[in-house]
């Protein structure tokens, strides 16, 4: 598995989660995005249906039911109804306690992905401590961060 890290400097989560979804979709990858409130899942759910007048981007959460079915999962848990190859942590949610919890589910999985806003302190410290703690562990991690022109560049 692999794990990325996506600073966010130039662009809110809202402007950079519909181009990771759509990108692991075209991959062939279900999504499991993952954050630590309900507050933030409810935003993500509507904005997700909305981000876009040419386009939305079909996804449930537990409430809605047939989380299998589902191409996108929202959740504040670890579960992974829908078999998703790619799972994107938002809010600070942390990879560790989701590879303890799933470590099947983890094995499965083709990439995690750490998207944090480096506007927010909290967010950037969180990140910074998960790294540490994921590198310590020897998983193999690569940091994005957007460029003057708005790319995406790997910087390590």
């Amino acid at each position: 598995m692999e794990i990325w890290f996506y600073h966010l400097q130039r662009q809110s989560l809202e402007q950079a989660l519909p181009t990771l979804i759509e990108k692991s979709l075209a991959n062939g990858w279900r999504v499991v995005i993952q954050a630590k409130s309900e507050e933030r899942l409810e935003a993500l759910d509507h904005w997700l249906w909305t981000w876009s007048d040419a386009s939305f981007l079909a996804h449930g959460r537990a409430a809605d039911g047939d989380g299998e079915l589902q191409p996108v999962y929202l959740s504040t848990g670890v579960e992974t109804p829908n078999g998703a190859k790619a799972r994107v942590f938002v809010e600070g949610a942390e990879v560790a306690q989701w590879l303890e919890a799933s470590p099947s589910e983890a094995v499965a999985c083709a990439r995690a992905i750490v998207a944090f806003d480096g506007n927010d302190e909290g967010e950037l410290a969180a990140a910074r401590l998960q790294w540490k703690q994921l590198k310590e562990r020897g998983f193999e991690l690569a940091y994005w961060r957007q460029s003057e022109t708005g790319r995406w560049e790997k910087q390590a």
